[in-house]
């Protein structure tokens, strides 16, 4: 009983000192504002995406990621608005982040068929600790376990902090790429040391070809996205297959999973599920991950035609 509680003091002191990693999804393109604040309004239209990730579900303590946002190309400013609100739990809701931000984007049209969007982005973050959650060894009675009251010094439970983000996205009739800088100004989001939210460096490009001509509803969409976070490196690669209303697709993430994804679009609605297959050393004991995304795309009147709207894979 000492050993484990010692163990899980040592994981919680570790969590609020150590450096920070920004929560990931496997939907990209289905969570466009958490992926490059470039794409906000790029649909033209009003868009509202709902985000859900359970990562490894196997374990005890598992992280769960929830994010939804909303945006649109607005004519009085010339650019895309958007708002992104996020909150992910780890450790059972032990430790909790949560999120608001809002961001901008500008058009630079080059020529017809290419054009480049710049993006900013400011946040307001709180972190915060469940101390009710957390046990002691004072706290247990040899009889009737954990009803003590500890006497442990009590920690700060919350710590807010500001956030700056920008990125870009240039593309063209079918190819697009990307690249976002995350956390600019490294904030301080540490509970009893001072610990910085490191910058995260996004790159992520594809194409979308249809098969059988231009008004084909079969396409193929190869992508490739690879980010950077102080000593964490992700590489993903993959491919989205459509036709008609159906979206499948695989992915390899760097000697970590598989990612296979089912998808479903019209007009108004998207709805994808994707599932990861750990192929790490933590293969028999994740249980891989689960993630769901629902979209909503509402009717508008179409800009004037300087402005070109974004391509990009739905999920």
């Amino acid at each position: 009983m000492k050993k484990g509680c010692l163990t899980f003091i040592i994981l919680i002191i570790f969590v609020v000192r150590g450096f920070a990693q920004d929560p990931q999804f496997t939907q990209f393109y289905a969570n466009p504002l958490y992926l490059n604040p470039a794409l906000a309004g790029s649909e033209i239209c009003p868009r509202v995406n709902i985000n859900y990730r359970n990562q490894w579900p196997g374990i005890s303590g598992t992280y769960v990621t929830t994010t939804a946002s909303i945006d649109k190309y607005i004519y009085k400013i010339k650019g895309g608005l958007g708002f992104l609100a996020s909150y992910d739990m780890a450790g059972q809701g032990t430790l909790n982040t949560a999120s608001i931000s809002a961001m901008y984007s500008y058009q630079l049209r080059i020529k017809r068929n290419f054009a480049i969007n710049f993006g900013l982005q400011g946040s307001y973050g709180q972190k915060s600790l469940n101390l009710n959650k957390l046990n002691f060894g004072d706290m247990i009675d040899e009889k009737y376990g954990f009803v003590n009251i500890t006497g442990e010094n009590q920690i700060r439970s919350q710590k807010s902090y500001t956030d700056f983000s920008a990125g870009m996205v240039a593309f063209t009739k079918r190819l697009f790429a990307g690249v976002a800088v995350n956390h600019l100004t490294q904030p301080d989001e540490g509970l009893i040391y001072v610990s910085r939210l490191p910058m995260k460096y996004t790159f992520h490009a594809g194409g979308i070809f249809h098969l059988n001509g231009e008004k084909s509803d079969v396409t193929i969409s190869p992508n490739v996205l690879y980010q950077h976070q102080k000593d964490f490196s992700q590489l993903n690669f993959g491919l989205y297959f459509t036709k008609g209303a159906i979206v499948g697709g695989i992915w390899y993430r760097n000697n970590d999973a598989f990612i296979f994804l089912v998808g479903f679009q019209r007009q108004k609605i998207k709805i994808g599920y994707t599932y990861d297959i750990t192929i790490s050393k933590l293969t028999n004991a994740t249980a891989g991950a689960h993630e769901l995304s629902l979209g909503f795309m509402f009717r508008c009147i179409k800009p004037k035609p300087k402005y070109r709207p974004g391509i990009c894979p739905v999920f």
